[in-house]
């Protein structure tokens, strides 16, 4: 192995750490852009396709069928485009009053995600391997000023993966491959906190001592709606003279998976791979700080002040199966298909859990073991399906094009956060490969085309009745999707 090669492709891939995050709102916050040469028939038939060391990733067993020591290292960028449409938009504060505001412009920025691959042949049976990539990401960050800012602002997942492999082949056609993947994960929630709600139920608590009652239907004729006026009012005030309170969570956590893969090699012409994930859950470790927020001055009214408090956010991560199959129809026609079965179902809840108590659990009202924020998710499971083709030119040029069908895990709760639709994903790629050099260079392009606007419907929901709106706040909007991909891989056989 040449040293300075292997040292820039370190470099390279190191940058995982530091690319921004992205994903195309399908497929949950999984990232489909990890090789360029997979990539150029739309990631279809990867798991029985070893072109490359990225078969790390796509099926560990497939390293059996690459000789001496392989490394492949590239990057891919995506270009997002995703908004509200202006005039679909709504939204109520805690007290039913109407928000105004602006669509929030596009929420995703363009991503670079770079990726590095090895493998080695120890013996005639056993190959090992790893890969440096990033499996999952999300990003979306909207203007200040925006409509629904009191459910969404800043949301930002980043996870890199460090995966070592080994397989085993019986020199019969059969190999079985296991990969382990440590992947480090961060991640942000922000959004601007409406304080209406806590005002009004401090202004009743406050009507009831007076009146000396303490059933809130006792109150006076009338005395409730001048609460809820007061309460609104004071609202406005207090965001005009010191700004709306913003509440941001930050959190970063390590977990393990493994990959299971077997290839088998029918015929010369026709081969079939099988990869299993299993799941898993971080447990982001953080804390969040609410500036702004409302305290009384001892003079009667209300002051700024800032609250922090340490806490966890579970992130659920899905089991998956991939089928994949490859079949030489000619000497320079290759065909590949695909499919995808991931349990995205386990991802019910987003939830910020208090890990002692502290000042935003009291200011929140936050009690037992109630979270001190719960997003309802309840995903579903999803299939991805892909089919694919190579066409080799030359002995040096190929040509690819490949189609993917992308299933939305998002159903009935469609958040600002992540607003999801079902795509479709068209991709041409090329490949130059120098067979008595070893090297290869990839390249590929795609785009993102969806079934329909996203719908979202965001509301508050009780941890205890996931399924049950409470209080009167709101934010609907359609959401236009599009985005393009590019990416480039060079790969080298020692």
């Amino acid at each position: 192995m040449r040293p300075s090669l292997l040292t820039h492709a370190v470099r390279l891939a190191s940058l995982v750490a530091i690319a921004a995050p992205a994903s195309v709102f399908a497929g949950g916050f999984s990232l489909n852009e990890q090789s360029a040469s997979a990539m150029g028939v739309a990631n279809a038939g990867a798991a029985a396709n070893p072109e490359n060391a990225s078969t790390v990733l796509f099926n560990p067993a497939g390293m059996s069928q690459l000789k001496g020591t392989n490394l492949s290292f590239g990057a891919s960028v995506l270009d997002i485009d995703a908004k509200a449409k202006n005039g679909s938009m709504s939204a109520t504060d805690q007290l039913g009053g109407e928000v105004n505001g602006t669509n929030g412009g596009d929420i995703a920025d363009p991503a670079v995600l770079p990726n590095l691959y090895m493998t080695h042949e120890v013996n005639d049976s056993i190959d090992v391997g790893f890969g440096i990539h990033a499996p999952y990401g999300l990003a979306a960050d909207y203007e200040n000023d925006f409509e629904g800012r009191y459910f969404a602002d800043k949301t930002e997942l980043t996870a890199i993966s460090f995966s070592p492999s080994i397989s085993v082949n019986n020199g019969q056609g059969l190999s079985m491959g296991l990969g382990v993947n440590i992947m480090y994960a961060e991640g942000r929630l922000s959004k601007f906190q409406d304080i209406r709600g806590s005002l009004y139920q401090q202004g009743v608590a406050n009507a009831m001592q007076k009146a000396g009652v303490n059933d809130p239907s006792l109150l006076p004729s009338g005395t409730l709606g001048q609460v809820k006026a007061g309460a609104s009012a004071a609202a406005d005030g207090y965001e005009q003279a010191y700004g709306t309170p913003y509440a941001d969570i930050e959190g970063d956590d390590i977990a393990v998976n493994f990959r299971v893969g077997f290839l088998y090699e029918m015929t010369e012409r026709t081969q079939f791979g099988l990869t299993a994930q299993t799941g898993t859950e971080f447990d982001l470790d953080g804390d969040i700080k609410i500036t702004n927020f409302p305290a009384p001055d001892g003079q009667g009214g209300l002051a700024p002040t800032t609250l922090t408090e340490d806490v966890t956010v579970p992130l659920a991560i899905p089991e998956s199966i991939t089928f994949g199959a490859k079949h030489q129809a000619t000497d320079t026609v290759t065909l590949l298909a695909g499919a995808t079965y991931s349990r995205w179902s386990r991802f019910e809840e987003l939830d910020i859990n208090s890990k002692n108590g502290g000042r935003v659990s009291t200011a929140t009202g936050r009690t037992g073991d109630d979270p001190i924020t719960h997003i309802t998710e309840k995903w579903k499971n999803t299939w991805q399906f892909n089919i694919g083709s190579i066409w080799q030119a030359t002995p040096e040029w190929a040509f690819k094009a490949g189609y993917a069908w992308d299933e939305s895990p998002v159903d009935q709760y469609v958040t600002a956060r992540i607003p999801s639709e079902d795509r479709h994903w068209l991709t041409l790629g090329t490949q130059w490969k120098d067979a008595q050099s070893g090297w290869a260079v990839d390249a590929a392009v795609g785009t993102l085309i969806f079934a329909d606007d996203a719908e979202v419907y965001d509301r508050e929901y009780d941890h205890n009745a996931p399924e049950t709106p409470v209080g009167a706040a709101s934010y609907k909007g359609k959401y236009e999707l599009s985005a393009w991909s590019a990416s480039i891989q060079v790969s080298k056989a020692f």
